[in-house]
């Protein structure tokens, strides 16, 4: 088994372009805590909460640096640039699954556990590198999201926000947005849709607008992607008709 590990810590240092001169670091990174409390071994629990904090402060200087200085729109922007739907997309394109340390029936796909080992992989760094925050810059952040202007504008983070002004700009009223959640699969892995949503005038209570009941979320792993699913097709719908 350690000749295994050895090899994913080599063959992921040769994806990143960085070799650790602490190689445990990067090991802790890629371990999952079931792996990590079978094999008594350090999981990346510590280091996706120390990575957390490093790619919020990265992206809070690269969006000062794209000119942007508004408090709020910094927020908003942050944390469609650090979704776990972000993340995940990173995690899908450079294979991350393949070397993460997991039991042999653990589920990865489509989990937050990719989000996590990327949060903890750049934690990992930060450490490793004497807390250099600009070679977790070129090293992730540079690399991996190539477009960020792209990012921010195909995320569902903000398409909330973006309805709900759409709509107060429309009707002139404070809106409340209503919807409800169908659930399939299994028990301890449900996939949700959500569907029925309604625009509420928040002052009467009279529903503004009657929505198609065709229209629904994609399925996804949680309540809150599916939700935002809904909010932008929702917004797509209003806008065009």
């Amino acid at each position: 088994m350690l000749d295994k590990m050895s090899q994913k810590l080599k063959k992921f240092q040769d994806l990143l372009k960085y070799k650790f001169k602490n190689e445990d670091l990067l090991g802790q990174a890629l371990t999952t805590p079931q792996f990590g409390n079978e094999n008594n071994i350090p999981s990346y629990e510590y280091l996706e909460i120390l990575g957390d904090s490093v790619i919020k402060t990265a992206f809070i200087l690269k969006l000062y640096q794209m000119g942007i200085e508004d408090p709020g729109e910094i927020t908003k922007l942050k944390a469609s640039l650090e979704s776990d739907e972000a993340f995940k997309k990173i995690a899908i394109k450079i294979d991350l699954e393949r070397y993460i340390f997991k039991s042999d029936k653990q589920k990865i796909e489509g989990t937050r556990i990719l989000a996590d080992i990327f949060e903890a992989i750049c934690g990992a760094i930060f450490l490793d590198s004497d807390f250099n925050l600009k070679l977790v810059e070129d090293k992730i952040i540079n690399r991996f999201y190539e477009d960020i202007e792209s990012i921010i504008k195909d995320s569902t983070i903000l398409n909330k926000n973006a309805l709900l002004e759409f709509l107060q700009n429309k009707y002139k009223t404070n809106i409340l947005i209503k919807l409800e959640f169908e659930k399939y699969g299994l028990e301890h892995d449900p996939i949700w849709r959500a569907k029925n949503l309604k625009i509420v005038d928040k002052n009467s209570q009279m529903e503004l607008l009657i929505l198609p009941n065709s229209l629904q979320s994609e399925k996804f792993g949680n309540k809150k992607d599916a939700e935002k699913d809904l909010y932008l097709k929702i917004l797509n719908y209003i806008k065009n008709k």
